[in-house]
């Protein structure tokens, strides 16, 4: 009992995951607060886009697939989505498309139609997590690959572990995503978890911030990755122990922590092109 007394102390006492990540307990900026909706949405939309130029640079598109949306900071029946068919490392502001729960379009780009089927996966995620502002699919080329497989990633490394029981698989591929029920089912597998594991499909994961949901989205897609060439070895793996691992995920898959993770690859595309922005 006295162990188990102390240790929550010192979890109480102990730096936020922001404190500990700056030295001297410095923390570094997080998401920003703002004075107006507009201000925000404006702010908002401007990662969503550079989300979609990051996606573009780790080659992840394929055709027509794969969305980002992220949920309007003023109405929360509304979320922002890519249209259909402009490259991910072409997409700006002016590209999104601001749609309600019933597929209706309510604002931004009206000249071209959203993706169908993520329109259905989106809005199903959306409904069934209140607290999921953001989501990221694709068909990244090793999230497919370690689909097929129908498993979870091991805890291999420190990376891997902000997904530490926080990840899921849907087993059952039901063909793209047209129907209502399938994006259903994909909510439903996803469950309360930052991320899920489509067999025979693709990756997504979800975030308070796209920052955070678009952060996650490039983790997995390196975790499944390196699971793949760490089974291509055949040898024993040494699996990362399970109070190191939800130590690990304390500290490092908060909200605000994943969102700073982003920072880099934000600003990078906003140095090398900010037309995103436009």
């Amino acid at each position: 009992m006295k162990l188990v007394v102390e240790r929550e102390s010192e979890l109480e006492n102990a730096p936020s995951p922001l404190e500990a990540m700056g030295h001297g307990g410095v923390p570094v900026r997080a998401v920003p607060k703002f004075d107006s909706y507009a201000a925000q949405r404006q702010w908002m939309l401007e990662h969503l886009a550079a989300a979609f130029r990051v996606f573009g640079r780790e080659g992840y598109a394929e055709g027509i697939a794969g969305h980002i949306s992220v949920r309007d900071p003023e109405f929360s029946d509304r979320f922002w989505i890519n249209p259909l068919a402009v490259h991910f490392s072409m997409m700006t502001v002016s590209d999104l498309i601001c749609l309600d729960m019933q597929g209706n379009v309510v604002g931004g780009n009206l000249s071209v139609p959203a993706n169908a089927a993520g329109v259905s996966i989106h809005t199903a995620c959306h409904l069934a997590r209140p607290d999921a502002h953001a989501i990221c699919h694709a068909h990244s080329l090793y999230g497919k690959a370690w689909a097929t497989f129908g498993r979870e990633l091991d805890m291999i490394s420190q990376d891997v572990c902000y997904f530490y029981k926080a990840h899921s698989v849907y087993n059952n591929f039901g063909g793209i995503a047209f129907a209502s029920d399938e994006g259903t089912n994909i909510a439903q597998a996803l469950g309360k978890n930052k991320a899920a594991i489509l067999v025979n499909h693709g990756l997504i994961t979800v975030g308070q911030t796209v920052d955070e949901a678009a952060y996650l989205y490039t983790l997995l897609e390196k975790s499944c990755r390196i699971q793949l060439m760490v089974e291509s070895t055949g040898l024993p793996k040494l699996i990362v122990p399970d109070e190191e691992a939800a130590d690990t995920f304390r500290m490092a898959s908060d909200p605000e922590t994943l969102f700073v993770e982003f920072q880099p690859s934000y600003k990078l595309e906003e140095q090398l092109d900010p037309s995103f922005k436009v």
